[in-house]
């Protein structure tokens, strides 16, 4: 079995930039910090050159301050996602049971739980594959995480007593996933990027159940496009919830917060 010479900053460098990675020289870094041998760095620099999104090549991504794992074939946390988890926390700084839906790797909900020690933390996602991560990131802070469409994937005593909603639905309009880039197109789910016609299919099954499983005063955060921020916030107030938007700028990000409100006394 032949073993190969350690792999030069500058070789790995070379190879990815002529892959055209805009960021070569980080990538570079964090593939040979990531590598344990030549032949495992080797092998990361091809699929990387190949069109493999990095986080599944590392098999790991950086979200909110943690090392998330990320398998082949699992939607990938995005940066500007971490602005759903800031916002969720100020809404519901003192939530006791939260609920991520769509949870892909289970970023949001290792996340949340992180910054919530001693909360029930639950995660739901129609994908196996996307399940078998999120118990992983999961598992150091005792979340829990099931497979199945939606709410029907939830343990049923959670039926209103949930204090913080989070689901970064698939919001791409199906007409437009043939636009997305190659990296997201060729190696992450369908299922996690098409959101239908408009791309709110999703975003309106999640506001019309979450009155349901709220609790009094919680709330449901879910991430939108500019675009489609209008309609989205409509939905949660169609549904009964109060509804606001929030964005971030520098991230171009836009989240719809939803409250389902309080009995009157």
């Amino acid at each position: 079995m032949s073993v190969l010479p350690p792999m030069t900053f500058s070789a790995v460098v070379g190879a990815l930039r002529a892959a055209g990675c805009v960021f070569a020289e980080d990538e570079a870094e964090l593939i040979l910090a990531t590598a344990r041998t030549p032949e495992e760095a080797a092998g990361m620099v091809a699929r990387r050159a190949t069109g493999f999104p990095l986080e599944q090549v590392l098999g790991w991504a950086r979200f909110h301050g943690l090392r998330i794992a990320v398998e082949p074939g699992v939607f990938v946390p995005r940066r500007r996602t971490e602005f759903l988890a800031g916002q969720a926390l100020a809404a519901a700084p003192d939530a006791t049971v939260v609920v991520d839906l769509c949870c892909g790797s289970g970023a949001l909900g290792a996340a949340l739980a992180h910054a919530l020690p001693g909360a029930e933390v639950h995660a739901a996602d129609i994908d196996p594959a996307a399940v078998r991560c999120a118990r992983r990131n999961l598992a150091p802070f005792g979340g829990r995480a099931h497979q199945g469409d939606l709410y029907d994937a939830l343990p049923p005593g959670l039926r209103g007593r949930v204090g913080l909603l989070t689901a970064n639905v698939p919001y791409v309009p199906t007409a437009e996933v043939a636009l997305l880039p190659a990296e997201a197109r060729d190696h992450e789910p369908l299922i996690a990027l098409d959101g239908g016609a408009d791309g709110l299919d999703v975003l309106r099954r999640v506001a019309a159940g979450a009155s349901e499983w709220l609790a009094p005063g919680g709330s449901l955060l879910t991430e939108t496009s500019e675009r489609q921020a209008p309609a989205a916030v409509r939905a949660l107030t169609d549904a009964g919830l109060t509804a606001r938007l929030a964005v971030d700028e520098d991230l171009y990000a836009h989240v719809v917060i939803g409250v389902r409100p309080a009995p009157e006394r």
